[in-house]
């Protein structure tokens, strides 16, 4: 399915609240990304992408909707060669090759524009499906943290994965 990565605008708050708001997207994700997802929330993180030329986050955009996003993320100090990468797509698209050609894409971006040699990604050890996206993308299992994070009341395990220019 054909997809391309573009900045986000605030045509695009609708769509980003009807497929955020949905708790097998949000289980997956840190606690900054809200459940119920509400309009709010949508207004708040268009106006961040708005203020913050620091990240590459875009959205996922097919048929011209906004189906999910990826962005990456500069770190600082002694970790300024690396940049965290993070990243969602709507429940309708899953299967369809769409996140994992969306992160080869925006890995090619990042080493372009950031003075990067790593990019990580910190999926949940339940997160099977996010761990082969990773893979099939290129990304080496770099670390398993057993228990660390703690997701709905439950610890999670928390890997890393990480390619390298």
């Amino acid at each position: 399915m054909k997809f391309t990565l573009r900045p986000w605008n605030i045509n695009d708050l609708d769509n980003l609240v009807r497929y955020a708001n949905n708790y097998k997207i949000a289980k997956n994700m840190s606690d900054g990304f809200p459940h119920p997802y509400t309009i709010e929330a949508g207004k708040a993180f268009i106006e961040n992408m708005a203020n913050n030329p620091n990240n590459l986050i875009f959205a996922i955009d097919i048929n011209e909707e906004a189906v999910g996003a990826i962005g990456v993320h500069p770190q600082t100090d002694i970790h300024r060669k690396n940049a965290e990468m993070g990243y969602w797509l709507a429940e309708p698209f899953w299967g369809k090759g769409i996140i994992s050609g969306a992160i080869k894409e925006i890995v090619e971006i990042a080493f372009k524009n950031f003075d990067i040699n790593r990019i990580f990604a910190r999926p949940f050890g339940s997160n099977l499906a996010s761990q082969k996206v990773l893979e099939k993308a290129g990304f080496k299992l770099e670390a398993r943290f057993e228990k660390t994070l703690i997701k709905n009341g439950e610890l999670e395990d928390e890997l890393v994965y990480a390619i390298r220019n």
